[in-house]
């Protein structure tokens, strides 16, 4: 060996360098996508290779092992396994929103179960992959030569929709690793035309057409918040969970049912670990823990012991296991050759400006190829109209090429459309051919318009680039498979999550005494509970000793009772009073009960006061943490108070009755939603010494009857479709007929509820039970039927409305 063939370099610069060049290749052509087709340059060069073997949609299915060696042969000079895992995952509807490779045969599954070999797989392009590639023959990319220069490959793929944000990507390169979710096709579509729409909108309106990610696997992502921060930074955090079902089975058990698991989560080793926490006895109320996954879905059923507290588990799971992990957000990818960390602004702009592009070369080279053509038809029907000329100098030419030069040179044709003459065969002299060449001619003058209008226009051009993603939304549409809920859940497994699941009876009377019951107990006793003559049950049923109850007062105040810390008294005792429940509670009388599962549903709470005000408060606002003493509902001024409180569904019709029998009725949607401490909007105006009795709410529309009840004792049956529909803070129209002498006034007014029993309380304390079946509806001008003799027992004070006391 020559001496002057050895260096001697530092060991840093020579590993410093050889990394260098690892690194740059890695980064460039190995583990990032790039930011205009969304893919790595292994997943390129396997959709490349198919679509050039015609292994297509169309077509039928094709060994994968012959694709594998036509990708290494000529494009990927690497391991099979590689290219082989890379073209597996590419198939897997469970790893990629839109597949884009169809396989037969095993392609891996969900629990981590490796694929069948190559050489017993077969693959083709599915249809939207064929959309990646949809012009490329169009020199609308670039191609560079291949790793032995025998043929060219693309830089990048033509890409009629926006893979890298429909698919996503992973990769770990050196010193730099990307993770991009993937999202549903409509969404990104809308979200790129919007963008070319209006350049500069900003992620929040982005934010309406592309509401977050869309995993394949579905589930339920937590944290708006990290979502847009990913959206406008390329890095931000949320929590992706399973989709789970709380079910009833035999024997008062429950079981907790999973249909959807996280993204990326192996459901074998979700199984295993759940199961390991049971054989651990770190979760005593698991029974048994099934996959009972088949084709018709995914599906893990955890039975529970009887005891168990299915909510509980289920949160002690999110917490220690995979049924909920954290993702985050890193958007990377590979952007004029440099890996750039990229908000969703910049991806889109980059495939938008990538589009373009290819447009734009696809209309020159489909021009060129048109005015080409329209020459060549131009030389064709000028000889067909002195043909006889033509066929003569042909006839007296030598050979093709002096017959092409006396053509160019006796009437002035073209090289190309004297070629074109001469190679023109016999049939196409016939006379009906002009009239084809004619049509052929005016759709080529047509398409080089519009082709030079494309061209010679950006806003034309950015016309075609929304009208084909538009095309392409239509034709391959997809149902969003994940719901986004706004704030990441804080798991707590505090001690009143620990207790026992259990259904009771729940009682509360009138007069504020509270107890739960067991049900063995009410069912052994039934009947009325012990309480006072003047008392009554207003609210009775069963409810588990996880939900909680809501108890409204007269003066804005409520409690926020958990049922499992009502005390357990049996049904026949009295139960506890309300201020021995409650600390700092006033001489406030209950107006409305509440039983609470769920704060998250979609409900109101509705109030109205004496003086008119109304409002309406989200029931989630309702839910807290600390409840030892009497909470706001509503800011009650001066020497008003609260005459009801009804839960809503959002899209109720209100009825507000007052004491000298006016009634306004309007929408829900009248009243602002509002928290706990406000005071409320005008209801409706009163009269001087008039004041509200009820607000009556139901979402019947103009089906929903009442039965108001007056001072003299009479009882009326009306409905809310005598009452026109306005808005709030109006007088409103009588719904009594007025007496000169001795007028009704309304003293109680309540929705007609087949579950509630109407009672009037007249001044002597005496009740009397109204059967509101037996009374028929009446027009608004009729004051009903008298039910108690004003002389004998007295003026009627109030309507008491009670629980009925048949077995729930």
């Amino acid at each position: 060996m020559e001496k002057e063939n050895i260096q001697d370099l530092p060991l840093e610069d020579v590993v410093g360098d050889r990394f260098g060049r690892y690194s740059k290749y890695i980064i460039q052509e190995r583990a990032l996508p790039d930011a205009r087709d969304g893919l790595k340059p292994v997943q390129r060069r396997i959709l490349f290779s198919m679509h050039t073997e015609g292994n297509t949609h169309q077509k039928p299915f094709r060994k994968a092992a012959k694709t594998v060696g036509n990708v290494i042969g000529n494009y990927h000079p690497h391991g099979d396994s590689s290219v082989y895992d890379a073209m597996v995952r590419l198939s897997q509807d469970w790893k990629i929103r839109t597949p884009l490779i169809e396989m037969h045969g095993n392609n891996g599954s969900v629990d981590g179960d490796p694929p069948a070999a190559m050489r017993y797989t077969e693959t083709r392009l599915s249809a939207i992959a064929g959309e990646l590639l949809t012009d490329i023959e169009k020199q609308t990319v670039d191609f560079i030569p291949n790793f032995d220069e025998s043929t060219s490959e693309p830089v990048v793929l033509p890409a009629r929709f926006p893979n890298l944000l429909v698919n996503g990507s992973t990769g770990i390169s050196a010193g730099y690793a990307t993770e991009i979710p993937p999202h549903r096709l409509d969404e990104v579509i809308d979200a790129a035309i919007m963008r070319m729409e209006q350049p500069d909108c900003t992620i929040e309106q982005l934010m309406t057409v592309i509401p977050g990610p869309d995993f394949p696997t579905g589930g339920i992502i937590q944290g708006v918040d990290g979502i847009e921060k990913a959206y406008k930074t390329g890095k931000g955090k949320i929590v992706i969970r399973s989709r789970t079902e709380i079910e009833d089975i035999r024997g008062g058990r429950q079981r907790i049912v999973v249909t959807e698991i996280p993204y990326e989560v192996n459901k074998a080793s979700l199984v295993k670990k759940m199961d390991e926490l049971r054989i651990d006895r770190k979760l005593d109320g698991i029974s048994e823990v099934r996959d009972e996954t088949d084709r018709t879905g995914l599906r893990i059923v955890i039975d529970l012991k009887k005891e168990a507290n299915a909510e509980l588990t289920l949160n002690y799971l999110y917490k220690a296991t995979d049924l909920q992990v954290a993702y985050n957000f890193n958007m990377v990818a590979i952007y004029n050759r440099r890996p750039v960390l990229m908000g969703l602004n910049r991806m889109l702009d980059a495939y938008i400006e990538h589009r373009k592009e290819v447009v734009t070369n696809r209309s020159i080279y489909d021009l060129e190829k048109a005015k080409a053509r329209h020459h060549i038809v131009a030389g064709l029907m000028k000889a067909l109209s002195i043909l006889d000329e033509v066929i003569a100098c042909i006839r007296a030419s030598k050979d093709k090429q002096d017959a092409k030069n006396r053509l160019v040179a006796e009437f002035s044709f073209t090289e190309a459309q004297a070629e074109a003459i001469v190679t023109l065969q016999l049939y196409r002299l016939t006379n009906t051919d002009i009239t084809a060449l004619e049509k052929e001619s005016a759709e080529l003058e047509k398409t080089i318009e519009q082709l030079e209008a494309i061209l010679g226009s950006a806003n034309k051009l950015v016309l075609v680039v929304k009208r084909e993603l538009k095309e392409l939304k239509k034709t391959y549409a997809t149902e969003r498979r994940t719901s986004i809920e706004e704030k990441i859940q804080e798991i707590k497994i505090n001690r009143e999550a620990m207790i026992t699941s259990e259904d009771v009876i729940v009682s509360v009377t009138r007069e504020g005494y509270i107890k739960r019951t067991g049900i063995r107990s009410y069912t052994a006793s039934g009947g009325l509970p012990a309480m006072k003559e003047s008392d009554g049950l207003l609210f009775k049923q069963e409810m588990n000793t996880t939900d909680v109850l809501l108890v409204f007062t007269s003066k804005g105040s409520y409690l926020y009772l958990p049922v499992h810390e009502l005390p357990d008294i049996r049904w026949k005792d009295t139960g506890q009073h309300a201020a021995g429940l409650v600390n700092g509670l006033k001489d406030e009388s209950i107006i409305a009960v509440f039983p609470v599962h769920d704060f998250t549903k979609s409900n109101y709470i509705l109030f109205a006061t004496q003086t008119g005000m109304v409002k309406r408060t989200e029931l989630s606002q309702f839910k807290v943490q600390r409840y030892s003493r009497p909470l706001v509902a509503m800011n009650v001024k001066g020497d008003d108070e609260i005459c009801t409180v009804v839960m809503t569904d959002g899209g109720s019709d209100v009825m507000i009755v007052t004491h000298f029998g006016y009634g306004v009725r309007f929408g829900e949607e009248e009243v602002p939603v509002v928290g706990p401490r406000a005071a409320g909007v005008k209801g409706l105006s009163l009269k001087d010494d008039d004041y509200a009795i009820a607000a009556i709410a139901s979402s019947k529309g103009d089906d929903a009857q009442f039965v108001v009840v007056t001072n003299r004792g009479a009882v009326k049956r009306s409905g809310f479709d005598q009452f026109e529909r306005t808005t709030r803070a109006k007088r409103g129209v009588v719904l009594l007929r007025e007496l000169k002498n001795n007028p009704h006034r309304v003293v109680g007014a309540a929705l007609i509820d087949e579950h509630n029993a109407y009672w009037l309380r007249t001044k002597k304390g005496e009740d009397t039970e109204v059967h509101i079946q037996l009374f028929k509806k009446v027009d608004r001008y009729s004051n009903g039927s008298f039910v108690v003799d004003e002389k004998e027992q007295g003026m009627v004070q109030r309507l008491l409305l009670s629980e009925k006391t048949a077995d729930l």
